[in-house]
């Protein structure tokens, strides 16, 4: 059990900005720290959800409403996500061979492709929540179904040689796992929610797309490209809570 405990509090720490008051790092835990993925966005989306409800509550004018909830995803992981989506842009969108891609993927210089791109996510995400008023609580789930994806992301495929994941087993229980955390998810949002349930759908086909185009452009799988993939998963189901 303390494993288990250790492998929380080691997930917490490096895929969450919020302070962890238990640090501890274990390498035994190591290879179970993405289990506790799907429960960290939980807990940012919860707060994201009560962020939400606040500015209701209070009558926060539209426009602050919709760049504090904008922001707050970003900053609640300390922008880890948002460096990777930056970073495979950059790679994605030279157009180079594999290898050039690759190098570009790991150049520690931001090129003007992940400038010019960030710009368009942070502002697609301000219009939406300054157009969109879905249920708030929904989006309690939503970091929870993109986290998910990035567990399963990492378990299942093969990863690029040089990411910190290319000598992880594969364990198919742990995927099981996931993937049952998964539907649990999704299946909650539709019985909670009803229609604005589609919204995990929309992070799954987001997350998805995102995904195939990261992990063929690059040549396997890393931590910049499932920040990538679920920056854009993200960014899909707040579109689909908006727009319903």
């Amino acid at each position: 059990m303390k494993i288990y405990l250790h492998a929380f509090a080691m997930c917490q720490s490096m895929f969450c900005a919020i302070p962890c008051p238990w640090q501890v790092w274990d390498e035994k835990a190591r290879d179970k720290m993405l289990l506790f993925l799907p429960l960290v966005g939980l807990e940012i989306g919860a707060l994201w959800a009560l962020l939400a409800w606040g500015c209701g509550f209070l009558g926060v004018p539209g426009p602050v409403r919709a760049l504090v909830l904008a922001a707050f995803p970003y900053l609640a992981t300390g922008c880890i996500h948002l460096d990777g989506f930056m970073d495979v842009t950059d790679a994605v969108k030279s157009c180079r061979s594999p290898e050039r891609r690759r190098e570009i993927l790991k150049d520690s210089h931001v090129g003007s492709f992940a400038v010019i791109y960030l710009a368009l996510v942070l502002l697609a995400q301000f219009a939406l929540f300054q157009a969109g008023e879905g249920p708030v609580w929904l989006l309690t789930l939503i970091p929870g179904v993109s986290r998910c994806c990035s567990a399963l992301a990492v378990e299942a495929l093969p990863p690029m040689s040089t990411s910190q994941y290319a000598q992880r087993e594969k364990r198919k229980a742990h995927i099981a796992l996931i993937l049952a955390m998964l539907l649990a998810l999704v299946g909650a949002g539709f019985l909670l929610f009803g229609k604005y349930g589609f919204a995990l759908v929309g992070c799954l086909a987001g997350y998805g797309l995102a995904l195939r185009r990261g992990y063929r452009s690059l040549g396997g799988m890393n931590g910049d490209i499932a920040g990538y993939s679920l920056t854009l998963g993200e960014l899909a189901a707040v579109a689909v809570w908006a727009l319903l």
